[in-house]
């Protein structure tokens, strides 16, 4: 071979290696992508999986919810969204009772041990060793302060122990000195002198008539009763049949009627209060005790009222009873999730005819429709609920249809919640078979 041949085939050996090696580079190259692409691949479906299987989970978990009753979906709102800074109103205050109370139906219906602990861990965040609570002041004669009294005795029942009984006593030692009228009727608070308000008797009467059936204060049952007969004496107006927010024996607040003492308007959440008062203070209310009867005649009349202003087309009840046609007014859960309770409650109790219980049907389909939402968590909400109104005080309520047009509507208040808990856990239950009771003629 000559020199030049040696030299091209070298040249050639040299080319053809040099090119063999990108060539193989490349497929390196392309190799290497294509494990990478498959493990990008990998990767998203992984990513996709964990994605749609938590969608899922949460779907399942929805649909789950949905098919509880309602009364649960209700009472976990209740205990999740009410609180939520500490879990804990910051003092003893009568709609964290009320929230309770209708947390007890719960547990009542479902015998599941998770609200019977919510509802002693509750109190026990109040209520010491010794039996005294924590933020209340005897002297403040707050009728207000004597509602979750129930929630007390309950636990007393279930539990035995004695710092219930004991917290249960002070409370009852409060109702002893309370301020009254002349006649007799509880002042609604130390701060508003000579009045009486709706509200109050269901703040004072379900408790003090409990506790006194439970402790054998029989003599007791004739002072409850004198409560709600004063309180329909001096509140009613004859003409609707309609309960007036409040009575000032004194005539002195400028809210108040020169001549009666009313207050100038029917607010449906104090008519909503009087209802419960009277449905709950009749089951621990002796039957033979001379004062039933009229007990039950006073719920009949505010029963045909209360119907009468039911706003035909939603089955709700308006802010202001019976203005419901003026500007401004506006339908109002927690009122209506009241009158639904009493009304069903009467019913099923004997207390009322049966033909109430379409009323509240009626008023419970509204409810349902109107006020009850759920949101995009998936957490039942109660909307359309009055935050507060009142009387006098500081600045001044006049109890004018513009003042209680003015309280701001919010949505999951205690007082909406936990009376929506009583109106679905009374609906949840099966009426049982109509009691038959003779009424009197102070009923018609």
């Amino acid at each position: 071979m000559s020199k030049s041949m040696a030299r091209m085939l070298t040249h050639s050996l040299r080319f053809f290696s040099r090119k063999g090696a990108k060539v193989t580079q490349r497929r390196k190259l392309k190799l290497s992508s294509s494990f990478a692409s498959l493990r990008n691949l990998c990767a998203f479906a992984r990513n996709l999986s964990f994605v749609l299987l938590t969608i899922f989970a949460v779907s399942l978990s929805a649909a789950v919810a949905q098919t509880k009753p309602l009364s649960e979906q209700v009472a976990k709102t209740a205990m999740t969204a009410l609180w939520r800074d500490s879990g804990y109103p910051a003092k003893w205050t009568y709609d964290h009772g009320l929230v309770l109370k209708g947390i007890e139906q719960v547990w009542r219906n479902t015998r599941d041990k998770q609200y019977l602990n919510f509802i002693q861990r509750n109190m026990d965040h109040f209520v010491s060793d010794d039996g005294s609570i924590r933020t209340y002041s005897l002297d403040d004669y707050n009728i207000d302060n004597i509602l979750p009294g129930r929630n007390l005795l309950f636990l007393y029942k279930i539990t035995g122990q004695e710092k219930y009984r004991k917290a249960a006593a002070l409370l009852r030692e409060q109702l002893k000195t309370h301020p009254r009228t002349s006649a007799g009727g509880f002042w609604h608070k130390n701060i508003y002198p000579s009045q009486m308000w709706l509200d109050g008797l269901y703040m004072g009467e379900p408790f003090y008539a409990e506790y006194a059936a439970t402790f054998h204060e029989d003599a007791a049952f004739d002072d409850i009763a004198k409560q709600f007969i004063l309180m329909e004496r001096h509140a009613r107006d004859d003409k609707t049949g309609l309960l007036y927010h409040g009575w000032d024996e004194s005539r002195k607040q400028r809210w108040s009627n020169p001549k009666t003492g009313r207050s100038p308007n029917f607010w449906g959440r104090a008519m909503g209060w009087y209802a419960m008062a009277l449905v709950d203070t009749l089951d621990h209310f002796p039957r033979r005790h001379p004062q039933r009867t009229e007990l039950v005649a006073i719920l009949n009349r505010l029963a045909r009222a209360v119907a009468k202003y039911q706003e035909p087309s939603s089955g709700l009840w308006y802010q202001v009873l019976d203005k419901g046609g003026e500007k401004g007014n506006y339908l109002e859960s927690s009122a209506a999730c009241m009158f639904v309770y009493a009304l069903a409650k009467g019913v099923r109790n004997g207390y009322l005819p049966a033909s109430y219980r379409q009323v509240a049907q009626k008023g419970y389909r509204g409810i349902r429709k109107e006020f009850v939402k759920t949101d995009a968590s998936g957490q039942l909400n109660l909307e359309g609920t009055v935050s507060v109104a009142g009387l006098g005080g500081n600045p001044y309520r006049d109890g004018s249809y513009e003042y209680y047009l003015s309280e701001k509507v919010v949505t999951n208040d205690p007082k909406g919640v936990g009376a929506l808990l009583l109106a679905v856990t009374e609906m949840e239950t099966a009426p049982k078979r109509q009691k038959k009771v003779k009424l009197s003629s102070a009923t018609q």
